[in-house]
């Protein structure tokens, strides 16, 4: 069975790529497409071809990928996947609207619905930029909303990382999701039974990632925190930050898992739909000290892998890092709890079944 993967864009380094990154191994005959590639921003995938559309050749496509937006619907649907008998597509906006054969299958893996379409108001928040153009992005949006919602009829099967996130495919797109929380690649990650004395944040510098309640907190404690991602954000944030905090800016896989193995606790002040950094710090052996909503209360046990705090304030976050100190961790049990819950292999098993059932042939046939 030939098998094409599709990503919306590799340009960055998020959960939604490190997923696809997955996948890519997982199937490694598979031809892997997408809008826009840029090889220096996004995972690592070898010698691997990586089939572009007609949006790689517009200068400056891969830096301002997403003024884009309005191309990748023609873009997507421009790629001829006539030969494949099953489409895998990893989807947070644009590449489930991809074309396939009558008797194909089409599964996609929807990390959420079209957010900056459905929930404009925040992602004007969080690209400052762009509010400027607001009554012309919400006329273009208005039409974008309608093709989206058309396109998302495509898939065949939708697969959601999350409750929250098929709730949403459920309420907007009409579509049922099966829940399979998606794994981490847990030999990448380095284990220290011993800590350094620094805390670490790892994330994308937009704003819903709550990164200033995270260098407020900090300011006010005096700890050594390190902050790896950039974004937006980067400036406001560095602005407000006193000297014991420190913006390591993009950094290697390499130089990620030895900063998560080696910190006191990862924190994570966003309120995620699932949310990997949670994950991926525990398989470091890592404690999180996250905001108790969202997909942390699916992967994190209280007292155990981390800590919660309640609310999205400086204060909160306090309150839950001097708790944390009074906290016996047992680094090589935090390890052992996603090893045991979050790995490849329990998370391929539920998905080669649901595969398997989409194709409507035995899994040997399948990959």
């Amino acid at each position: 069975m030939k098998i094409a993967l599709v990503h919306d864009y590799l340009t960055q380094c998020g959960g939604a790529e490190r997923v696809f990154e997955l996948l890519c191994k997982r199937y490694p005959e598979a031809d892997i497409f997408t809008s826009v590639y840029d090889r220096e921003q996004t995972i690592d995938l070898g010698s691997r071809v990586v089939n572009t559309t007609f949006v790689q050749n517009i200068p400056g496509a891969t830096k301002y990928f997403r003024l884009m937006a309005p191309l990748y619907f023609p873009a997507f649907r421009s790629l001829d996947l006539e030969a494949y008998d099953l489409i895998i597509s990893s989807s947070t906006s644009f590449a489930k609207a991809v074309r396939k054969r009558p008797g194909a299958r089409h599964v996609c893996f929807c990390h959420n619905v079209t957010r900056f379409l459905w929930d404009t108001e925040t992602y004007l928040r969080e690209y400052g930029d762009y509010r400027y153009f607001a009554p012309i992005i919400e006329q273009i949006f208005d039409m974008m909303r309608r093709v989206d919602l058309t396109y998302a009829q495509e898939p065949d099967l939708y697969i959601a990382n999350s409750s929250v996130v098929a709730r949403r495919i459920q309420s907007i797109y009409g579509k049922r999701a099966i829940v399979i929380n998606y794994p981490i690649d847990t030999g990448k990650f380095l284990f220290s039974n011993s800590k350094d004395d620094y805390y670490l944040a790892s994330a994308r510098m937009i704003s819903y990632k709550r990164l200033d309640i995270i260098v407020e907190a900090f300011n006010w404690l005096g700890w050594r925190l390190l902050i790896s991602g950039n974004g937006p954000e980067r400036e406001r944030l560095k602005s407000k930050a006193l000297s014991n905090i420190e913006f390591v800016g993009h950094v290697s896989d390499l130089q990620r898992t030895q900063l998560f193995a080696n910190a006191k606790s990862v924190i994570v002040a966003a309120l995620e739909d699932y949310g990997l950094v949670p994950v991926e710090a525990n398989a470091s052996g890592t404690p999180v000290i996250a905001f108790g909503a969202g997909g942390v209360l699916d992967t994190q046990v209280p007292g155990k892998t981390g800590v919660f705090f309640k609310r999205q304030t400086p204060e909160s976050l306090q309150t839950a890092l001097l708790e944390s100190r009074e906290i016996y961790w047992d680094y090589e049990d935090i390890r052992e709890h996603a090893v045991s819950n979050f790995s490849e292999q329990a998370f391929f098993s539920k998905v080669e079944k649901v595969i398997d059932q989409a194709c409507s042939y035995q899994l040997s046939n399948c990959i």
